[in-house]
């Protein structure tokens, strides 16, 4: 056993060896767990040439594993790096508008703000006032407005407009990374657009030539009534 391990990370959270102070622990390894007392671990792992490394210091008793110290941090650190290569990273995308930005100008931004929102991106939108334009912040807030109710089956809006100096910001963040999510309203009417469809396709030929024919006579009987009334 090597007491000067400690040294390999002086910031590190966890006790080693003489540092583990508590009656009994809790050793865990390949074969399981065994209770035993501190100094009969510490003794274990002097047999091996290993340390004894407190791993979960609030358990009762406390867990430890006999593993060398130097190779046990090496595993921590390299689990740590996987996790963070696992986690999506989140960008903030900036759009910018002028407090009068014209319909042309205002889609294009539009469009881009959809795809970053879709790619799981958050979007930070803000009006730019210069000079006297800040008399035209309550043009400005619409302006933003507009843009998240345009944005609202594809992100949520996590600040409303605020003014901050001469910029007013606006956040969203994506419903769902990589999918744009449909309004529920959106849904029932292409559901019912799609029966319609469906159904006028579907209806026997005779059925429409009939329905046209009734049309045609009920406009018929329509204009005869209108010139009978107009005769009286």
């Amino acid at each position: 056993m090597k007491p000067d391990k400690r040294k390999v990370d002086p910031k590190s959270q966890y006790r080693i060896n003489e540092e583990i102070r508590v009656r009994e622990v809790r050793v865990v390894g390949d074969n399981g767990a065994t209770v035993m007392s501190t100094r009969e671990a510490l003794e274990l792992a002097q047999q091996r040439g290993e340390d004894l490394v407190e791993i979960s210091p609030n358990a009762e008793p406390p867990v430890c594993r006999i593993i060398d110290y130097s190779k046990f941090l090496y595993q921590q650190k390299k689990k740590a790096k996987e996790i963070k290569s696992r986690q999506v990273k989140v960008d903030i995308k900036e759009i910018r508008f002028g407090p009068q930005t014209d319909d042309h100008d205002y889609n294009f931004k539009l469009k881009h703000a959809k795809e970053f929102l879709e790619e799981g991106n958050k979007v930070r939108a803000y009006v730019f006032f210069r000079g006297r334009s800040i008399l035209f912040k309550e043009q400005g807030e619409v302006l933003l407005l507009r843009f998240a109710n345009d944005l609202e089956e594809y992100g949520k809006v996590e600040q409303m407009p605020k003014l901050e100096g001469k910029k007013m910001f606006l956040f969203m963040a994506p419903k769902k990374a990589g999918v744009a999510k449909k309004s529920q309203q959106k849904v029932d009417r292409e559901r019912r657009e799609a029966e319609a469809a469906s159904a006028a396709a579907n209806a026997p030929q005779e059925v429409k030539e009939s329905t046209g024919d009734g049309l045609a006579a009920n406009a018929k009987g329509l204009e005869a009534l209108a010139a009978l009334k107009f005769d009286e």
